[in-house]
């Protein structure tokens, strides 16, 4: 099936519709948003994405990411695919977003404005096996030390993004302390 998402400037503009692939075959740049979703035992909820992806299969990466789809606004879409890939939703809150771009080695290349979300679940997780191979909460110190010890186990943008969600949550649990 052929899906259409939302090319953007380097300021999150919308410019038009551009068919997926076509995006991740040319380097367009596009709206983007990652999920990561702790528990009450603040532990990350880390996805294997299934090994069949077009890009970063079988690689860890943060609880949920995906595209808004052309005419859906970002908060509906980030419900939609959190539901989707992993069977459940919750209240998520936008932290920060930011821009990368990176060359994948089957010649895709991902060229995002991904907006980064974060949210509380202690329900069940019921992931859709087209998109996630495996699952697991892990607590933050494990993940940070994983990373060091096995880089290419992980996605690109997860790494990325990763200290900028736990120097967040840092500075947000201070800031409710005071």
């Amino acid at each position: 099936m052929i899906e259409y998402i939302i090319s953007v400037d380097e300021n999150d503009k919308e410019i038009g519709p551009i068919e997926k692939m076509e995006a991740h075959f040319n380097g367009i740049l596009h709206r983007a948003f990652s999920i990561f979703i702790f528990n009450s035992n603040n532990q990350l909820l880390l996805q294997k994405r299934n090994k069949e992806k077009y890009h970063s299969g079988g690689l860890w990466t943060n609880t949920c990411c995906s595209h808004p789809r052309y005419r859906e606004n970002l908060e509906d879409a980030i419900y939609r695919r959190l539901k989707e890939e992993m069977g459940f939703t919750c209240e998520l809150s936008e932290i920060f977003s930011f821009s990368y771009k990176v060359n994948f080695e089957n010649d895709l290349i991902e060229n995002e404005y991904d907006h980064v979300f974060i949210g509380t679940f202690d329900g069940e997780i019921v992931p859709n096996g087209n998109e996630v191979e495996d699952y697991r909460w892990i607590d933050i110190d494990e993940v940070k030390l994983d990373i060091i010890n096995n880089p290419h186990s992980y996605t690109f943008w997860f790494k990325y993004s990763f200290n900028k969600v736990i120097e967040f949550i840092k500075l947000s649990s201070v800031k409710n302390n005071n």
